[in-house]
């Protein structure tokens, strides 16, 4: 049944021009607002918890929002499957790849770290040609195998190459040219005592410790991406040097650098992150102190 909708209605529906995808949009809004309430209860906890000092309209205004974005975003990843690379570059732009290409000129790899916010789908496809050198992108499959093994072959059309984030070991101890390494930090966690804890969004969360140890195991710049929303289907994206060292910072800096950018951006327009992931579903260790210290002993004992 997957094969036969990806074959007979989403390809085809994918090489429309996009004003016409977009007049999809409102359509797919009114599903997943007021049809199907798509995780709905998830996006009103999350925004209310993040902004408790908003009133009910305002967590409600930015609800509605981001039900709006979401479904442009459908529209845009439906397109990303067949758009070429001179609609995507037109539509996708970093202001300053200097940045990054800089350093990968100096034979130094580097770590895209940022979150779902924006259009990730657009930077994930365009990686490979936005920026020098070789470009991976590293995550988990997804649980339709038959989608997962699509989506990814279309991502990897321009040159990515998207690797399992189980298997990152062997693809990145055999590259031996620079290369960029997307990875986004806002998914939780599978191992709570694994994880890195902080505060972010009035909450305390379990962060993915990933970027940070991919960073001192393989000498790697962490660059932190910022996509903005220019307007209606166009996009920007600008680059954060967080560091070009990553052996010289304390245990916890270059997590907690990239989460409080992410912050900073979701504050600033709420409406463009991804409220509808289950953020908070890992509990607090019930001896938090504890686990950190520890957690500190292990980091410099390997890496310091």
């Amino acid at each position: 049944m997957s094969r036969i909708a990806y074959y007979l209605f989403v390809i085809p529906l994918s090489y429309l021009p996009l004003y016409l995808l977009y007049s999809l949009s409102p359509i797919i809004y009114f599903f997943c607002y007021y049809v199907f309430s798509y995780r709905k209860n998830v996006v009103k906890l999350n925004i209310q918890n993040s902004f408790p000092e908003k009133s009910s309209k305002e967590h409600e205004f930015i609800m509605k929002a981001f039900y709006l974005h979401l479904s442009q975003v459908i529209v845009e990843g439906i397109k990303n499957l067949t758009i070429s690379k001179n609609k995507l570059s037109k539509r996708f732009k970093i202001t300053n790849p200097e940045v990054v290409n800089d350093l990968l000129k100096k034979n130094k790899s580097v770590i895209l770290i940022g979150g779902h916010y924006g259009n990730w789908e657009w930077l994930i496809t365009s990686q490979a040609f936005q920026f020098d050198g070789k470009a991976f992108g590293l995550g988990m499959p997804m649980s339709n195998k038959f989608w997962g093994q699509a989506i990814n072959q279309k991502r990897e059309r321009f040159g990515l190459k998207v690797i399992h984030s189980k298997n990152y070991k062997e693809a990145l101890a055999e590259e031996k040219n620079p290369y960029t390494l997307l990875m986004l930090g806002d998914q939780s966690p599978g191992d709570t005592n694994k994880s890195y804890w902080m505060n972010f969004l009035n909450q305390q969360t379990a962060v993915q410790f990933g970027t940070e140890a991919l960073a001192n195991t393989y000498d790697l710049a962490v660059v932190y991406f910022n996509i903005d929303k220019v307007r209606y289907g166009y996009y920007e994206m600008t680059l954060t040097l967080l560091t070009d060292n990553p052996k010289k910072l304390s245990w916890g800096a270059i997590t907690e650098q990239h989460t409080k950018l992410l912050e900073q951006q979701i504050k600033k327009n709420p409406y463009l992150w991804m409220w509808s992931h289950k953020r908070w579903k890992r509990d607090l260790p019930e001896d938090l102190a504890v686990l950190k210290i520890e957690q500190e002993q292990r980091f410099n004992k390997q890496f310091r």
